[in-house]
């Protein structure tokens, strides 16, 4: 059965690329929606059985790699922690196979695009079910490939071109860095396994590297590594750029790579590697801020966003943090619980935006909307749903997760001493709800509700998606109303042993029990309170105090701040500026002068020009006079001699140095004679 979930993917693809001519769009379709239908439904037998059972699948198929220490097998573990992405990869692929079946209908390459589809299941099914470093890291550039391919689907649209090099280029910087993990991995261990360095962790503990006469803590280094690996794929402050321009790709791809999937891949990172991350308080920390920093830039980012995929995709961005900060605080159940819950509202929301689209022929822009609650009504329940969930509202999916990561940083706070710098990611998160719940009822009023800027002949084409649209819709919205309910207990229930040993946290940090019945009811209504502010606020600028708020903006100061977040504080710009500048000392000093200056000048093409010019002008020195033989004699003996006599007031060890000027006169000559 679990090799089923791997090869039913892999063989679904070769079967599409090599016969999917023969089969036809609707052959295709149906073929891959049948297929993955039933991969998700193995993998969901696969968590039952591992769930309560217990019942870990480790195995290993063939040799892949053998060279002295290095010994690299095809193995796949299949534990708590990976059979519950797999189920969220299969079930939301099928659901998003499925939809695209009808959003891509009338496009040429629809074949061409479920064959990405699948590929990238495949890729990321192996990711998740590795069992050593080597093969995570071919799921890992294997699903960072199939991105590059689907965010640049519509290859004749600039905009999609670029975002999907952007994409690649930041995700490289990930890249190398997890790749140095790996190695400095492998240096300490001595092995890429998963079960061998695991094991002896804690053993571990004192190993430090000599870098620039420093001594650094190896469990520190790997775990800034891995982390910065994680930071590219789960798009965190800082490499977080690629994002929202991954929305140039068709809807359907960013509800299952840019929301649910492939961004989930950095914190399974963090997740798989908890033994070490708990041994490496400077590395946490640093997970910590950066989680909690995430959360509010792109909260705040989402306010000022007009096209309505970007302000889902800041909200996937925001959401990401808040699973990052969990991990930061050594909650890895919380985090995953808060990830499996993520996934099923955020793709619905995405799929909603489709069928948004879709019904307005390709229209994203939400001021270009508005009084679409009449015309797409089963739509709006589904995203109203949604928005629900994403806000946090009691009883919802979201609640539940997203508001005790909050309550666990709270506690954390005053609990510990030693960890009581981490209290600024408890602001953080509080703040990041408000701006969550502002943009989410943003989104819904410009959308449904508003008066409608679209042209006549939009709003008389706009109509509901046919089945295969709305079905997905629908059992993402029974996943986002009842799953956080019923998995609670399963996943950060007191006395659950669901995670087994596929996450370790040390007791210094277990504090959920604290979080749960410690706390008193005013503090865990501020989230809450802080959703119905948001609510309210963008009720009373959006309908009562309009003309306000206009004349607010017209304040220089007002206009500056809400610039800063319009532009996503500035990064596109500076980092467009880094690169400029690093490009042209790359061609300016670089190229000009070393490359073509100094090395052309000094080295082998010097040589061979300088050299018959120095040849002509001894020669001319051969004239047969007496007295010139004379003079270069006597001035040679004069050079010498002068050498040699400051070489006796002068340190012994200085003569090379005067052996480089002479050096640097002579070669000064050569370039004047060129």
């Amino acid at each position: 059965m679990y090799l089923l979930i791997i090869l039913i993917p892999l063989i679904s693809t070769c079967v599409i690329i090599f016969f999917g001519r023969f089969l036809g769009k609707f052959g295709v379709s149906i073929f891959i929606c049948v297929w993955m239908f039933i991969c998700s439904f193995f993998s969901w037998l696969g968590l039952f059985e591992i769930g309560f059972f217990g019942s870990i699948n480790y195995f290993k198929s063939v040799n892949w790699i053998s060279s002295y220490m290095l010994n690299v097998c095809w193995g796949f573990l299949f534990d708590s922690v990976s059979i519950v992405i797999i189920v969220i990869v299969t079930t939301i692929s099928s659901l998003v196979y499925l939809y695209s079946t009808s959003y891509m209908k009338y496009d040429p390459h629809i074949i061409r695009f479920l064959t990405y589809l699948m590929a990238f299941s495949f890729f990321m099914i192996v990711l998740v079910s590795s069992n050593n470093l080597v093969q995570l890291f071919v799921g890992w550039e294997g699903v960072g490939l199939v991105s590059y391919l689907l965010i640049n689907f519509w290859f004749t649209r600039l905009n999609a071109n670029q975002a999907a090099i952007k994409a690649l280029l930041v995700n490289r910087i990930g890249d190398f860095s997890l790749l140095l993990g790996i190695f400095t991995i492998f240096y300490i261990f001595q092995s890429v396994d998963y079960s061998i360095i695991f094991s002896i962790v804690p053993y571990m503990d004192s190993q430090n590297f000599l870098f620039f006469q420093k001594k650094l803590n190896g469990l520190n280094l790997i775990a800034i590594l891995l982390f910065i690996g994680a930071c590219s794929k789960s798009a965190q402050f800082g490499l977080h750029t690629w994002l929202k321009d991954a929305m140039e790709g068709p809807t359907p791809v960013s509800a299952l790579l840019h929301s649910s999937t492939m961004v989930l891949a950095g914190v399974y990172l963090i997740l798989r590697f908890s033994p070490f991350l708990e041994f490496a308080p400077k590395g946490l920390f640093i997970i910590t801020f950066f989680g909690a920093i995430t959360c509010i830039y792109a909260a705040t980012s989402g306010i000022f966003q007009n096209d309505i995929k970007k302000i889902i995709a800041y909200s996937t961005c925001s959401q990401l943090g808040y699973m990052v900060l969990a991990c930061g605080i050594s909650n890895y159940n919380v985090a995953i619980y808060h990830l499996f819950n993520h996934s099923w509202f955020k793709a619905l929301l995405f799929l909603c935006a489709g069928s948004v689209i879709h019904a307005l022929g390709n229209e994203q822009d939400l001021r270009k909307m508005g009084s679409l609650i009449q015309l797409l009504p089963f739509t709006y329940s589904m995203m109203l749903i949604g928005t629900f969930a994403l806000i946090g509202f009691p009883f919802l999916t979201g609640f539940y997760s997203k508001d005790f990561i909050i309550e666990l940083v709270l506690i954390l706070k005053y609990s510990l001493a030693e960890n009581y710098d981490k209290s600024f990611a408890y602001w953080f998160s509080c703040f990041a709800v408000f701006c969550t719940s502002f943009y989410s009822f943003k989104l819904l009023f410009f959308t449904f509700i508003n008066k409608s800027n679209s042209s006549r002949i939009k709003i008389k084409n706009v109509h509901e998606g046919s089945f295969f649209l709305k079905a997905p819709l629908f059992i993402l919205s029974v996943c986002s109303i009842f799953f956080g309910f019923l998995f609670k207990d399963l996943f950060i229930g007191i006395g659950s042993n669901f995670w087994g040993l596929s996450l370790f946290m040390l007791p210094n940090y277990l504090n959920w029990i604290e979080a749960e019945e410690n706390l008193i009811l005013s503090l865990k209504l501020v989230p809450l309170t802080l959703t119905i502010l948001g609510f309210f606020l963008i009720f009373c600028t959006n309908f009562l105090v309009v003309n306000f708020i206009i004349s607010i903006k017209l304040f220089k100061i007002n206009r500056w701040v809400i610039t800063f977040f319009t532009k996503q504080w500035y990064f596109d710009q500076i980092y467009n500026f880094l690169v400029i500048f690093l490009l042209n000392i790359g061609y300016k000093v670089t190229f000009k002068i070393i490359d073509r200056g100094f090395l052309e000048i000094f080295g082998p093409e010097g040589l061979l020009r300088s050299i018959p010019k120095w040849a002509y002008t001894f020669c001319n020195f051969q004239l047969g006079y007496f007295i010139h033989y004379i003079f270069i004699i006597i001035f040679s003996i004069v050079l010498f001699s002068l050498i040699n006599f400051l070489k006796i007031f002068l340190f012994t060890h200085s003569f090379l140095i005067w052996k480089i000027i002479l050096l640097f006169l002579l070669s000064f000559i050569s370039l004047y004679t060129l």
